[in-house]
């Protein structure tokens, strides 16, 4: 018979030792899948944006916009609370064009995702919509390099044309609508007019010696 009083643990029971090693193990095996998911989607995300943001960037740059990046606080400049992603290009010591990946928040169908390039001197280099989710006819007005609607940003800046212009036509201002629409648009230009208002108001922080 057992005796009541023994308290020698139960053979064939793990033991609290091994059952503290087998979640310690289980632990560090979640902590290292995570960590290489996170590298895995990092190198995903670089490789997303290197080709819009290759082709905005003019040639002449020796160091690595990908990785000579900062986040800036977008409010209240942008109207979101999204940061927005800077990427510098500069030839040694010198600056030579910046893109910043900003959110316009108020799409027709939702927020838009644009890279905007920008000259040293605050002139528009180009625009590129990286995502949304408008339906098909307006999307095609930006996706469809035959429309060309985008290409009208190159050049521009804060005084071409002057600030109170930079609206729709309909509104008083000096761009276009496209397919019969004018929300999509007007967010996307209302979004490139404070994209070169962020740029003018922090320069030194945009273009801040790399870490």
């Amino acid at each position: 018979m057992a005796d009541p009083t023994d308290n020698t643990p139960t053979r064939g029971l793990p033991s609290a030792a091994v059952l503290a090693v087998i979640a310690l193990a289980a632990a560090l095996a979640c902590i290292a899948l995570a960590q290489l998911l996170n590298e895995r989607i990092q190198r995903n995300q670089l490789a997303w944006i290197e080709t819009p943001l290759l082709s905005l960037l003019p040639p002449g740059f020796d160091n690595d916009p990908l990785t000579d990046q900062l986040s800036l606080r977008a409010e209240p400049v942008m109207g979101t609370a999204q940061p927005v992603i800077v990427y510098r290009a500069r030839r040694g010591d010198e600056r030579h064009a910046i893109a910043l990946r900003v959110t316009a928040p108020d799409g027709y169908r939702g927020p838009i995702e644009l890279l905007v390039g920008i000259t040293p001197a605050g002139e528009l280099l180009g625009v590129k919509v990286l995502s949304h989710d408008e339906t098909p006819g307006l999307g095609d007005a930006f996706e469809n390099r035959s429309a060309g609607w985008l290409d009208d940003f190159a050049g521009l800046s804060l005084e071409n044309p002057p600030q109170a212009r930079w609206r729709m036509r309909r509104d008083g201002g000096d761009f276009d609508a496209f397919t019969g629409a004018t929300i999509t648009p007007r967010a996307i230009v209302t979004t490139v007019r404070r994209t070169l208002e962020l740029y003018r108001s922090n320069q030194s922080q945009l273009w801040a010696p790399a870490p």
